[in-house]
């Protein structure tokens, strides 16, 4: 019989379920181009030239994209969740605790995207604003509620479409100023060091990045998974960057879309902010549900479509405190990463994921990730870079030391165990 959870959310995706790498691409770009992304790039270009820009974005998204790509790399070749991914890593009942954080967070985003176009929509046309809520939340939910095979769809839609009418719109501001060379030689407004720029280049979707093996799963071998992986997030990052750096400079506007509007190109702008927001908010949705899925055991399309209920309705509320939900991403989420990471390379790169091997807590994973949350927000530097380096490093330690002790504790036995 037929198989009836098509996303396989509680165990790996069989091989005759894994897709080819141009319809992954497509997943994982749709993922990055997020207007978050651009108000980043935006507050990037109040405090910083053209080229430093450019040289903070490449940096930045080449530690992202190094970063998501190796979990994209272990997603496709174990065919799990990153859920049941931190199942090994932080044991089954503590991987509970992060695939909570993980997944509420992600609702977090989706209100914000929900509250985000709602409002944009609701300021251009007039429309009632709950209404725009209501009807959007119920858009978004209902794809997210299909799986991978719509999100594929919805991404093969809305890349070309925001990629082509995003560079028409920056292209237009870029010639009202007088051409490339004249947007080079505007002053910012602001002055912002290279430290914090990297943080917010970084930090703006780290937290996307940890849930990559979430849709590198169904990726046909570990290099699809990798490459689709590093690109999506290297370019795509990048652009929605360079878009919200252009759109403030030439401006005065962040998001794509209000530049749109500004450049009197309304039904362009409310397309390309509908399906920027729906690509990025559906694999939010989808991911929360893979992880809730993970802690109850139930559905995961059965919780996709009460995640999109509670995140539509406090979609308002989310929105509003939006930079509270940028500093728990910040200073937790990383750590998660980067210990999923490491116990993959110490202890899983031959032997892979064995069921036997699942403690219920895995103290130094819990210990680890705690010292990642302090160093990103204690120590000087680049709060996400200090949680990886830091976490990966405890874990480490921790780690070699129990297996030195164990390997002592084993020949201790053999020594003094009687031969009869």
């Amino acid at each position: 019989m037929e198989h009836m959870d098509k996303d396989f959310a509680l165990e790996p995706i069989p091989q005759g379920h894994r897709r080819g790498f141009l319809s992954m691409f497509f997943v994982m770009l749709g993922f990055t181009f997020f207007s978050s992304s651009m108000v980043a790039g935006g507050t990037l270009g109040q405090g910083m030239g053209m080229k430093e820009f450019i040289v903070i974005v490449l940096i930045g998204n080449l530690i992202l994209g190094i970063y998501a790509a190796f979990l994209g790399l272990i997603g496709a070749k174990s065919g799990l969740t990153t859920h049941l991914l931190t199942s090994y890593s932080f044991g089954k009942k503590g991987s509970y605790l992060t695939s909570f954080l993980l997944s509420a967070i992600q609702v977090g985003w989706f209100g914000v995207g929900v509250a985000t176009f709602a409002l944009m929509v609701n300021k251009a046309t007039g429309i009632s604003l709950p209404l725009l809520i209501i009807v959007s939340g119920i858009l978004m939910t209902s794809t997210a509620y299909w799986g991978m095979k719509a999100l594929t769809a919805l991404s093969i839609v809305a890349v070309p479409a925001i990629a082509i009418l995003g560079s028409f719109s920056v292209f237009k501001a870029t010639a009202d100023v007088g051409g490339f060379t004249a947007l080079m030689q505007l002053e910012p407004t602001e002055s912002i060091s290279y430290t914090l720029a990297l943080s917010i280049c970084i930090g703006s979707f780290i937290g996307g990045a940890t849930l990559t093996a979430d849709f590198t799963r169904f990726s046909k071998n570990k290099r699809d998974g990798f490459l689709t992986t590093f690109i999506a997030y290297f370019i795509g990052n990048s652009l929605m960057f360079t878009f919200g750096m252009v759109g403030t400079l030439a401006i005065g506007y962040a998001d794509i879309s209000d530049v749109m509007v500004s450049q009197g190109l309304i039904i362009p702008a409310i397309i390309v902010l509908g399906l920027n927001i729906w690509s990025t908010n559906d694999n939010s949705l989808y991911t929360s549900g893979l992880g809730f899925s993970h802690i109850t055991k139930l559905p995961k399309n059965k919780i996709v479509l009460f995640n999109g209920m509670l995140g539509t309705v406090l979609s308002m509320i989310v929105y509003n405190n939006f930079i509270s939900w940028l500093t728990i991403l910040g200073s937790t989420i990383p750590s998660i990463g980067a210990i999923i990471l490491v116990d993959y390379f110490l202890l899983r790169r031959k032997t892979g994921y064995l069921q036997t091997e699942v403690k219920n807590v895995n103290a130094n994973a819990i210990v680890a990730w705690a010292v990642g949350i302090v160093a990103a927000n204690l120590l000087p530097g680049i709060p996400p870079v200090n949680a990886i380096v830091a976490a990966v490093m405890v874990y480490i330690a921790a780690t070699s030391l129990e297996i030195v002790a164990k390997r002592g504790s084993i020949v201790k036995d053999e020594v003094t165990t009687p031969v009869e």
